[in-house]
């Protein structure tokens, strides 16, 4: 990885291309990021540069809302303000970081090859038709009963006579760590902090994403 930074999904727009062609892009607020650590092969045994983004309240003297004593102390040591989320990034490089810099969206550039990593959008208890697109069962004549949308077979009854793992059942939809990869930065508001990527990006608006190069 070598470069990387942190960002909120504002939502998605289109942008029309001086060819007059419209790209679908995903509009991601990159706020200057602070470094709050710089970790190396000598001391920690890998080389890695945390990020601190997003502004917090300070409620009185070292104290801020939402961040707890120990990681409030964490960002005293390094002399920063604290911030509300906290990332590391394995850059190959970590020479050119130092504790108290910031880091901004102008790292990237247009035509820039960027891997995207949110939080899907939680959707709740799903069946296995809506959470993995399986087929329905039995036939739908009248008379079958309500069993059209269920598992159906588990598993062999002598043998192995149990069910597998990771087999595809009734659960929890989304809201899981989703990367999506190789999507390309069309443009870079550098007054405004904005990265526009074109295609969607997973999560919600508002919801803090990852984009590393």
């Amino acid at each position: 990885m070598k470069k990387g930074i942190l960002g909120r999904k504002l939502g998605m727009s289109q942008i029309f291309m001086a060819d007059g062609r419209m790209i679908p892009v995903t509009v991601i607020e990159a706020t200057p990021n602070t470094v709050v650590q710089i970790k190396t092969t000598e001391k920690d045994g890998y080389d890695a540069v945390q990020l601190g983004f997003g502004d917090v309240k300070q409620v009185r003297e070292d104290t801020y809302k939402g961040i707890k004593k120990p990681i409030a102390g964490h960002y005293k040591k390094a002399g920063v303000t604290p911030k509300k989320y906290l990332r590391e990034f394995r850059f190959e490089d970590v020479s050119s970081y130092k504790v108290g810099d910031t880091v901004a969206c102008t790292s990237f550039a247009v035509g820039d090859v960027v891997d995207v990593v949110g939080k899907s959008k939680g959707k709740g208890y799903a069946g296995v038709i809506k959470r993995w697109n399986a087929q329905r069962v039995g036939s739908m004549s009248h008379g079958t009963g309500p069993i059209h949308r269920s598992v159906g077979s588990m598993a062999a009854n002598s043998d192995p006579s149990r069910v597998f793992k990771n087999k595809h059942m009734a659960g929890e939809l989304g809201n899981e760590r989703v990367t999506i990869k190789n999507l390309e930065i069309v443009r870079v508001d550098e007054g405004r902090n904005l990265l526009f990527i074109k295609g969607g990006v997973p999560g919600a608006n508002g919801s803090v994403v990852v984009i590393k190069a």
